[in-house]
């Protein structure tokens, strides 16, 4: 039986009036609905402007079609991704980011009959459809397009302003968000039309409603944005305030000066980026009354300086591209620092060891499983991978947890080698594969660790060929930077003599990381009374050299002990295979 035969035994359900409709029914359409620039947008004039695009786009999308959308956050994307639902089409936001790879993989995987764009992506869509065997229907471009394509605007002129919604139901889908698997290949996450019904709950508790003004730093292409501005905000009648730009701290200083934002949603990273560049002191931010962070661990740390500059405590919570909303969780009244929160009352949560067994152990690390309303319905086309992450209604969301005693949940990191970087997932098998294709490197691995702030950066180790690393590092740059998004790319790159593995052939990435964590060069260096800092500034060359050795050293555990013991004098010559460097330096490093 279809999906349309079963239709007309289950009320109907759009995504688009769910989130429309509670505001305007509020008597609300004269209300601000999105401030961007010089914009301002009522929700009258929103609840036209969807209407145009689901009537536009009609002819073109039959129910369960999908369109693309590669929009920089305005007004036009939320109309189109509303628009789309409205029609009975599937909405599917990318990253602006994506390179031609990350797109045709998309349109290939999606088959959209429609892709709405921004002109500034045009080339990186040429490219990638050049390589695709799927080609949709219409390509509507914001701005200045080519033959064969049509302006988003000449498109809204053939919509009408009022538009009966498709007969969808709950159980329909509405849009997707892709998200990245153990090999980087990403995999759709399904959302159906009555996913969004159960923002209620989770809005209220953070103050979302008429009068207020919502703002994030992450772009609406990211679920963690999507959810709570698009759907959250606006069905509970919040203003939600747009910035087209790539977010840098004096645009989003600027921004929050001048519309002042009630509540602001952003990732440790940014807040992080405020702070050092002395823009949280500024007055705006002391009048956002919520301040709510995703996307990775905040550091204990950052909370407090946050708070010192500001005056206002940052909520941390977490959710997933499967969940759309946060499932564990602070409030603003009732938050722990250095926790992540507690499951809502609206969530079901549980942690089961890696055996997929209750935890039996006191305080013992377990993966989180979740059940909530808003669950996406499984991956599209992948019923593997689907039958592994949800099961009788539960998913698996590969998180690992502890719990105290008083009952905070604590965030310990990921069960599998996927990294979270700037609030996504990025899979380390990716990354490498793309250095390896670079002349002159034998062997790459990453490894993500956390910095002095306590958010997990990339660090790529490469082993190249004898007399080449200079130029091997440029190519491998260049390389990562045309072909990865930019998040993706570590921004630290150590030679390395070799990759340690076990005895079975195994990349041992652990050891990489603690020797990351530990600062283990650096120690050594100050053991032996030599200054890190001074050997980078006037012999370069002899610091990397000992890098490339000690990273791949094979006595990371007796050296560590050492250190930690402050043991000094010539101990670690008398074992360490670099003993040779370390007594060069001592000698030439030594303070006088």
């Amino acid at each position: 039986m279809s999906a349309d035969d079963a239709a007309p035994s289950r009320p109907p359900c759009n995504a688009a009036d769910e989130i429309l409709g509670p505001p305007l029914a509020r008597g609300q359409g004269a209300d601000v609905a999105i401030l961007c620039g010089e914009a301002g947008i009522t929700f009258h004039e929103l609840n036209r402007t969807v209407n145009r695009f689901a009537s536009a786009l009609r002819p073109y999308l039959e129910k369960g079609d999908r369109a693309v959308l590669l929009l920089k956050d305005s007004p036009v994307f939320v109309a189109a991704h509303l628009g789309i639902m409205r029609s009975g089409g599937v909405a599917v936001a990318i990253s602006t980011r994506s390179t031609a790879k990350d797109l045709a993989l998309v349109i290939e995987d999606a088959r959209p009959r429609v892709v709405l764009l921004d002109e500034e992506f045009l080339p990186s869509y040429e490219q990638a459809v050049a390589s695709c065997a799927h080609l949709p229907q219409l390509i509507g471009v914001r701005g200045r397009g080519k033959a064969c394509m049509r302006s988003i605007e000449d498109i809204l002129a053939e919509g009408v302003d009022e538009f009966p919604s498709a007969r969808t139901t709950a159980d329909d889908m509405a849009f997707w968000f892709y998200t990245s698997g153990t090999t980087g290949t990403p995999k759709a996450a399904v959302h159906c039309h009555g996913d969004v019904t159960v923002a209620d709950r989770f809005m209220r508790a953070f103050g979302f409603g008429p009068g207020e003004r919502v703002f994030c730093t992450s772009k609406l292409f990211f679920v963690f944005s999507f959810a709570h501005v698009v759907i959250g905000a606006l069905r509970t009648g919040t203003t939600i305030v747009l910035y087209e730009g790539w977010p840098n701290g004096d645009a989003v200083a600027d921004l929050v000066e001048r519309f002042r934002p009630s509540l602001m949603l952003s990732v440790p990273a940014f807040y992080r980026t405020l702070l050092r560049e002395d823009h949280a002191c500024r007055s705006g931010f002391r009048t956002v009354r919520c301040y709510l962070s995703a996307g990775e661990s905040l550091p204990e740390s950052l909370y407090h300086s946050w708070r010192k500059a500001t005056g206002v405590p940052i909520v941390e919570g977490i959710g997933t591209t499967e969940t759309i909303f946060l499932a564990i969780g602070g409030t603003p009244d009732h938050h722990r620092p250095g926790a992540t929160g507690k499951p809502f009352p609206w969530v079901e949560a549980t942690l089961l060891d890696f055996d997929d067994q209750p935890l039996r152990a006191e305080n013992a690390s377990g993966i989180l499983w979740l059940k909530m309303g808003s669950l996406c319905r499984g991956y599209w086309q992948q019923p593997e991978k689907t039958r592994v992450a949800f099961r009788n209604g539960w998913y698996r969301t590969g998180d690992v947890f502890t719990v105290d005693s008083d009952g905070w949940w604590h965030h310990q990191g990921r069960s599998d080698d996927l990294l979270k970087i700037s609030g996504q997932w990025v899979s380390p098998a990716e990354i490498e594969e793309c250095a390896r294709a670079v002349a002159g490197v034998t062997d790459a691995l990453v490894v993500g660790a956390p910095n002095e702030d306590g958010l997990v950066r990339l660090t790529l180790f490469l082993v190249a060929a004898g007399g080449q690393e200079d130029t091997v590092k440029k190519t491998v740059q260049e390389k990562l930077l045309a072909t990865l998004s930019r998040y993706k790319c570590p921004r630290r790159i150590i030679f390395v003599d070799s990759i340690p593995h076990t005895a079975t052939g195994k990349a041992q990435r652990f050891r990489l990381r603690m020797w990351i964590v530990r600062d283990s060069l650096a120690r050594l260096l100050r053991a032996i009374g030599c200054d890190p800092l001074g050997i980078e500034e006037n012999a370069p060359g002899l610091l990397r050299d000992m890098q490339r050795r000690c990273a791949s050293c094979q006595c990371p555990d007796r050296c560590a002990a050492d250190l930690d013991l402050d043991v000094i004098s010539s101990t670690f010559q008398d074992y360490c295979p670099n003993a040779d460097i370390v007594v060069s330096l001592r000698i030439g490093w030594s303070p006088s």
